[in-house]
């Protein structure tokens, strides 16, 4: 007992279909939307003000930065362009999300050297952002983003 396939019935069938593809893509949208909006800064037209005086003074210092994980958590490690630990008046280093912006974990950076710092974080596997902030001994701001990937293959 088979019945008619019929004009209405491919109607109904095609409007199902293209109402389940756009309600599953707002669903999508406003989770993106609601878990990271996109805003970096509030106004960028003031942040832009003293951009490029700031970078070029971050540029002098010379600093490098590198940054690992190993069994106990993280380590960073700050040289200056002679290769020497630098000691910055101040340091503070947060991991965050590229994408959701409630998993940020600030770190508490231990010294361990001239220029070496160990967090013991244990970030979940995947894509981070260690967004660091620091202050020279002349009071120069310092700010870095590093891209970190634990677990698996980037």
């Amino acid at each position: 007992m088979t019945r008619e396939l019929t004009g209405r019935h491919v109607l109904a069938i095609t409007l199902t279909a293209f109402g389940l593809i756009i309600g599953v893509n707002l669903v999508m949208a406003f989770n993106a939307i609601a878990s990271f909006p996109g805003t970096e800064t509030a106004s960028s037209y003031i942040a832009s003000q003293h951009f490029q005086a700031d970078r070029d003074a971050q540029q002098a210092l010379g600093w490098q930065v590198d940054l690992d994980q190993d069994a106990t958590g993280l380590r960073l490690r700050i040289t200056d362009a002679a290769g020497l630990g630098v000691a910055p008046r101040s340091l503070e280093m947060v991991l965050r999300r590229p994408t959701y912006r409630d998993s940020d974990m600030p770190a508490r950076l231990e010294p361990l050297g001239p220029g070496l710092w160990h967090a013991a974080l244990a970030p979940a596997p995947g894509n981070w952002n260690a967004d660091l902030r620091a202050e020279a001994a002349d009071g120069t701001a310092f700010r870095q983003r590093i891209q970190l990937h634990v677990g698996g293959r980037p």
